[in-house]
């Protein structure tokens, strides 16, 4: 696993590509068109009800660094024009391949109504928050997404879009396919040629705008499949941890008694199955990973190298790196010094802030203490706990954005590594997001961090909102004894009253007698065949 997370951190990666359903015919492919029709109309980007329009791509022309010095050999170059040249362009706050869905944080059937959703600690969660969560996770590993394939060729070998080259991908996989896709090697062409110092999505300073996209996909997919639309993507604060404090049974899998490499036996996650995990081997066959399953998920947390990392991240470390005013500086890549997104992405030092760091920091320590699946920067969206890391790092990135407040020109406009300026779309995202429309706060984009709410907000959220989910939970079980102590009531009720007035019958009828008696003659007989009143 060393050579592995030395293979991920210090090598480049390439970025990512998701491609709709409607967009991989050979009509779609070869007229570099995906303007697809909203079932709502039946109009190209439900264009008939104003939702949006089929429009050229206009790609930045600024230029990159000198990181990447090919032109025209990777399909991620001036991504997406290699596969399409015209997309939906969506109007308002419509979004979506088709223009079908909503913007970040609304919601509605004209994507008016604000949507706003706080991310929680995981490790604050209810037993019946965590249950669903991980349910959800399972969920979504084993179900087919419908609105996305993945992509298992270059165009070259699809002869220019004439034999399509797609693959079924799960719901889940899908993320762990675009994080490789992003991350992998460039092939120039044949086995064992290809350029590994290039990342569309890491390094460089795409990387925090290019995961809070992916995270906020992610949540979108997860509500959709799951009809949740208050589903929120927890964190896992890692600050000071000694452990791996979510590894375990209740959250993401402890340990296997039987292999220390493997996920215990009762955990789900012990079922799971990886893909997009061989980075070395696909580069020197010189192909692309194409989902076929790979073994387990493997996880082995603090058994790592140390001479990668040899602690985790503290609260110190986090505070010194949000202290920093520049978002990135110098070549603005791993060298970068005194660069905000450099320590926070794990290549400067966060006692020093200078950048090539001898070892690992911050995010990347998180990835090396995993020390199995999540240790290779191409498979690691592999293990779940990836999305808790990411959501965290992602509520850094937002802090350091409320405390300077930074204009977007702070974002580089040019000369950043490729796929890294402000204009350039992400790789390899349809519908196409820029890089400097993330460079906002998270409230913009309709969320925010239950530890960054203000300590009244907090309170609600976090101490009465346990309360209430617990309620909420054992609700149906309170009502229903409520009603059965009510019945149970009603029925003793009315069995003592029942048997009260049956006790109180025979008293009754010795009385009414004894008072008869009292106003009438007595009645005696003085021989069988006479009767005669005596009165007293």
């Amino acid at each position: 696993w060393s050579r592995a997370l030395l293979f991920f951190f210090l090598l480049p990666g390439p970025s990512k590509q998701q491609f709709p359903r409607p967009c991989i015919t050979t009509e779609a492919l070869r007229s570099k068109q995906c303007c697809p029709l909203w079932a709502g109309d039946s109009s190209a980007c439900g264009a008939l009800s104003g939702r949006g329009s089929c429009e050229d791509v206009v790609v930045s022309e600024l230029r990159n660094g000198p990181q990447y010095p090919f032109s025209g050999v990777d399909d991620r170059e001036r991504w997406p024009l290699v596969f399409y040249n015209r997309t939906c362009r969506c109007a308002g706050n419509f979004m979506g391949f088709d223009c079908g869905g909503c913007r970040f944080g609304y919601t509605g059937e004209q994507c008016l109504q604000q949507r706003p959703r706080v991310r929680r600690n995981v490790l604050h969660l209810s037993e019946a928050e965590r249950h669903k969560f991980i349910s959800y996770l399972n969920l979504a590993k084993n179900t087919v997404s419908l609105d996305y394939v993945m992509v298992t060729g270059t165009y070259r070998e699809m002869d220019n879009g004439s034999r399509p080259m797609f693959s079924n991908v799960s719901v889940y996989d899908l993320f762990v396919w675009l994080h490789y896709y992003v991350s992998r090697a460039a092939l120039l062409g044949g086995p064992n040629n290809v350029w590994e110092d290039a990342d569309f999505g890491h390094w460089a300073p795409g990387f925090l705008p290019w995961h809070r996209v992916f995270l906020l996909l992610w949540e979108q997919h997860i509500q959709k499949l799951t009809g949740d639309e208050e589903f929120a993507v927890p964190y896992w604060d890692w600050r000071d941890a000694r452990d791996c404090q979510v590894c375990t049974d209740e959250l993401m899998g402890g340990r296997s008694p039987l292999d220390p490499k493997l996920i215990s036996p009762g955990s789900v996650f012990s079922s799971w199955k990886v893909i997009c995990s061989l980075a070395p081997e696909y580069n020197i066959r010189g192909v692309l990973c194409d989902g076929t399953a790979e073994g387990p998920l493997l996880r082995n947390p603090g058994n790592h190298d140390r001479g990668f990392s040899s602690r985790l991240p503290t609260w110190a470390d986090v505070e010194f790196t949000v202290s920093l005013p520049d978002y990135d500086t110098g070549a603005m890549d791993r060298t970068a010094n005194m660069s905000f997104r450099n320590t926070l992405e794990g290549f400067g030092d966060p006692v020093t802030g200078l950048g090539s760091s001898r070892e690992l920091h911050m995010h990347a320590s998180l990835h090396v203490f995993m020390n199995g699946s999540m240790s290779s920067v191409q498979g690691s969206a592999n293990d779940p706990i990836f999305i808790l890391h990411h959501a965290f790092v992602d509520s850094i990135y937002e802090r350091w954005l409320r405390r300077h407040q930074p204009p977007r020109t702070q974002f580089p406009q040019e000369n950043a590594p490729i796929g890294h300026n402000d204009g350039y779309f992400m790789v390899p995202f349809l519908p196409l997001h820029r890089n400097g429309d993330y460079f906002i706060s998270s409230k913009e984009l309709g969320y925010d961090y239950a530890y960054l709410l203000e300590p009244g907000q907090y309170f609600i959220q976090e101490v009465l909102g346990s309360y209430v989910e617990q309620v909420r939970h054992i609700w149906p079980w309170l009502l229903g004894a409520i009603i059965l102590g009510a019945l149970v009531a009603f029925l003793a009720g009315v069995a003592v009253t029942t048997l009260a007035r049956a006790c109180r019958k025979p008293h009754l009828k010795r009385r009414e007698a004894s008072q008869s008696m009292e106003k009438q003659p007595l009645l005696s007989r003085t021989g069988d065949s006479a009767m005669s009143y005596h009165i007293p």
